[in-house]
């Protein structure tokens, strides 16, 4: 049952970025991808509580939402915007880290 459950919230998180423009299709889609991924991962492991969870999701939703912006402004990603998206995710990076390990974690029942 768990196991469908975080198949079920992967394919809804994995779904939602696939319109991404075919210019930024590369690496930042990516690793958005990869860090949604290590939030459900860590929701299925029991490291994350459901509330660092959405924390963290909305960290993840908020990059997404800046990269939309700063592409809607020009069309195009200058060299600092992509620097500074590049400092969003590794910020993000580093509060999944400590979310995943720190001391709070969830019991789950086999």
């Amino acid at each position: 049952m768990n196991q469908i459950f975080v198949l079920a919230v992967s394919l809804m998180f994995l779904g939602g970025g696939f319109a991404a423009p075919v210019a930024s299709a590369g690496t930042f889609h990516e690793r958005q991808v990869r860090q949604r991924a290590r939030i459900v991962a860590g929701l299925e492991s029991g490291s994350l509580v459901h509330r660092e969870a959405r924390k963290l999701r909305r960290e993840q939703l908020a990059i997404k939402n800046s990269k939309k912006r700063m592409v809607h402004n020009d069309g195009k990603l200058g060299p600092k915007e992509r620097s500074r998206l590049n400092r969003m995710q590794n910020r993000s990076s580093r509060h999944i880290f400590r979310a995943k390990h720190n001391a709070r974690r969830v019991n789950l029942r086999d």
